[in-house]
């Protein structure tokens, strides 16, 4: 596992990570850059999935984007902690990590989810990304290469040090 600070809209890995909502049909931060630019028909395939739960995870095409697929996922809204949000959190991660072994992919980059308008703490949602991926991918005996991918410094430097301590 790494983390990197970039535009995840950039990356040549297998399959990027959307932080969506539940329509999955774009929104703000890093979903509206995915669906930007994937292009049109990332929306015209969304419609057809009818939408995703809260903690659940869902495939498509990337289109114009360099990874040739998205896994979007709904992170949950921060309201405290004490309303299932850190089990749904880590749901993102179980999810997306299933669906990117499932499919043989070799690399899966993910944003820091929730932790935008969703207002989850920075610090609180990276540590259970971390300690989720790094427990599915030793529970399911995974060489998936996982890159954290950070557009913000202080996201990035949070992650640094999560991952120094493992």
């Amino acid at each position: 596992m790494e983390v990197i600070l970039n535009d995840i809209t950039k990356l040549e890995v297998n399959a990027i990570v959307n932080a969506a909502n539940t329509s999955l049909l774009g929104g703000s931060g890093v979903d509206g850059a995915i669906h930007r630019a994937a292009g049109k028909e990332l929306v015209m395939e969304c419609r057809s999935l009818g939408g995703c739960k809260t903690g659940d995870a869902k495939l498509t095409k990337g289109y114009n984007l360099p990874a040739n697929f998205i896994i979007h996922t709904v992170g949950p809204v921060w309201q405290g902690g004490n309303n299932g949000e850190p089990e749904l959190l880590a749901n993102c991660y179980r999810k997306s990590l299933q669906i990117a072994i499932e499919r043989k992919f070799e690399s899966l980059a993910f944003p820091c989810i929730s932790t935008g308008i969703y207002g989850y703490p920075k610090d609180k949602a990276a540590e259970i990304a971390v300690k989720t991926c790094s427990e599915e991918l030793k529970n399911k005996n995974s060489q998936l290469k996982v890159i954290f991918c950070c557009f913000g410094k202080d996201n990035y430097q949070i992650y640094q040090r999560i991952l120094n301590q493992l």
